[in-house]
C-alpha cells in the first residue's frame, strides 16, 4: 500500500497549493511595502490646524468689531459710510 492510496493525490496537492498561497501572500506584502503608494496625514492635519487657528482669530476680531459697532450705535455716534451702503445695495440689486 502506498501513501497515495491512503491519502490520495488531492491532499498532497492541496498542501502544495496552501504553501504556494502563503508564499504569494508574503510576496504581496513585500511588494506593497516597497511600492510607491503612501498616505501622509501630517501635512493635511497641519493645514486643518492652521485653518482652525486662523478662523478662531478671525472670530475674535469679528466679535470685537461687532462689540465696538454696538457701542457706537447705542451711544448714537455711529456714522455709516452712505456711499459704501449705496454701492452694496446697487451691487445686490444688479445680481438679483
Amino acid at each position: 500500500m502506498t501513501i497515495d492510496k491512503v491519502f490520495g493525490n488531492n491532499d498532497i496537492g492541496s498542501l502544495n497549493k496552501a504553501k504556494n498561497r502563503g508564499q504569494a501572500k508574503k510576496a504581496d506584502q513585500a511588494g506593497s511595502s516597497a511600492g510607491s503608494d503612501r498616505v501622509q496625514f501630517s501635512d493635511t492635519l497641519q493645514q486643518v490646524k492652521q485653518a482652525k487657528s486662523a478662523s478662531s482669530s478671525s472670530d475674535v476680531q469679528r466679535s470685537e468689531k461687532l462689540q465696538a459697532l454696538k457701542e457706537q450705535i447705542s451711544s448714537g455716534t455711529y456714522q455709516p459710510d452712505t456711499r459704501k451702503v449705496a454701492a452694496s445695495l446697487l451691487q445686490f440689486l444688479a445680481e438679483s
